[in-house]
């Protein structure tokens, strides 16, 4: 085994040691999905910004820039981070006085039990491909460092996970996301560094780009739709999260639910531009890969001296961890919360925990799965945010803003939201199928909320 391997193995190690004492503060449900709801500025913070700055950033992102450019970059950092920002502006506060533990809840507060337990199984499978797309990228780090194959190293990545989430919850994802929120930005800071003093500049640098690599405002070129396409899927798909409902419901108050969702949203924009950035220098430096999602590792490995490559090595882990982590709670949560305790009121705390625990278990053989039959982390995550989503979305927004609809049009939108964009093949709608989701989706609302309102009038 190779002294890099052993290294990053040991950094993982310690990632589930910390999970593993921190652990020991779980008594209830709450401190197991929301961490007891006493999370400080910092630790929520850092706990947003370091569940969302996951794979897609660091692997998925680079490997796009290096293939396509900055302008296919939209989604990343782009979009998720404008998200986040939107969330905390506009949503943090009203969110955390509902006192949700998921977003279901809320579906259940405003229409009935029904809504909830079908918003939940709709959400499900988001979380499980965001959680896929982070063990594959897990797994390509794991053979970037070693001689292993990259289905094995996908298989260690996707057992180090399950055992990791078991474990601790909520509050061990939260202390663990300052480490990684700190090992992930001084990696990236060191690679950066390692990279522009090779070109000797930053000048220099920016230089070695391509210039037609570096034109973002072909993002903006193409048919409207499709341009809305691109925007709206990672905006809309994520402003409504669970994974960062969570952490707002995690805050000890609303202020710092809001300021946390807005430092983390600035921080995940300003951060994120970094992978972009190598993966555009990556092209130059290590042109005609194979697979461009490689490209932020092998530079790490070719440029770095082994030392230094385990702490940027590690650092990519730390984000991969802290965001499966909570995407697999998230799963776990939306199943057990919003489904089987619903259906079973009398459970003891105890038992609710259990039964949490037993679902990432689950939910983390899916996601394996589902990693090991994918071919693109980039892909994985737009799916993430996209299936189930716009009902989701459109249902949250009239929740929160809004008395008009009730339990018939959230059923509507919900079900034609996410029928439109499976069956947007289908349907000759393959360019734009998550915007044609979200006018179905609210279309259906208001149809349906029209419809309840005449009924009772």
């Amino acid at each position: 085994m190779s002294p890099t391997l052993l290294g990053v193995l040991g950094y993982v190690a310690l990632q589930l040691v910390i999970g593993f004492v921190v652990s020991k503060r779980v008594r209830t449900e709450d401190d197991y999905l929301v961490a007891g709801r006493s999370l400080g500025p910092w630790l929520a913070g850092f706990s947003i910004f370091a569940t969302w700055f996951g794979a897609e950033t660091c692997v998925g992102a680079a490997g796009r820039a290096y293939e396509h450019g900055v302008s296919a970059n939209t989604s990343d950092p782009f979009g998720y981070g404008f998200a986040v920002l939107l969330t905390g502006a506009l949503f943090a506060t009203a969110l955390w006085r509902r006192k949700l533990t998921t977003i279901a809840d809320l579906f259940r507060q405003r229409y009935s039990p029904g809504v909830e337990r079908l918003a939940a199984l709709i959400l499900i499978p988001s979380s499980l491909f965001w959680a896929a797309a982070q063990i594959r990228a897990f797994g390509q780090v794991l053979a970037s460092a070693s001689e292993l194959h990259i289905d094995l190293a996908i298989a260690i990545a996707a057992g180090v996970v399950i055992v990791y989430t078991t474990s601790g919850g909520m509050w061990a994802d939260a202390v663990t996301d300052v480490v990684q929120g700190v090992a992930l930005v001084l990696g990236l800071a060191v690679m950066a560094v390692a990279v522009v003093w090779e070109f000797g500049g930053v000048s220099e640098t920016v230089a070695a780009i391509e210039p037609e690599r570096l034109k973002f405002g072909d993002a903006f070129a193409g048919p409207p739709l499709e341009i809305l396409e691109s925007w709206a899927l990672p905006i809309c798909g994520s402003v409504f999260a669970q994974e960062l409902l969570a952490r707002i419901s995690a805050s000890r108050s609303a202020s710092v639910a809001r300021n946390a969702t807005l430092a983390a949203g600035a921080c995940y924009v300003a951060i994120g531009c970094v992978p972009v950035f190598l993966g555009l220098v990556g092209a130059k430096l290590l042109p005609g890969l194979e697979d461009g999602e490689r490209v932020l590792p092998l530079l790490a490995h070719d440029r770095l001296g082994a030392f230094v490559f385990v702490l940027f090595a590690g650092a990519l882990v730390s984000a991969i961890l802290s965001t499966v982590d909570s995407c697999l709670l998230v799963a776990a949560s939306l199943a057990s919360h919003n489904v089987l305790v619903s259906l079973r009121p009398g459970m003891t705390e105890a038992q609710k925990v259990r039964l949490a625990r037993v679902g990432v278990v689950v939910f983390g053989l899916v996601a394996y799965g589902l990693a090991h039959s994918a071919d693109d982390v980039y892909e994985m995550v737009e799916s993430a945010s996209a299936i189930g989503s716009s009902g989701a979305f459109v249902v949250t927004l009239f929740a929160l803003r809004s008395s008009f609809g009730g339990a018939r049009a959230a059923f509507a939108a919900l079900i034609v939201g996410t029928s439109v964009y499976v069956a947007g093949p289908w349907l000759g709608l393959e360019s734009w199928p998550y915007v044609a989701s979200l006018f179905a989706a609210f279309g259906a609302y208001v149809l349906f909320g029209v419809f309840e309102r005449r009924k009772v009038a």
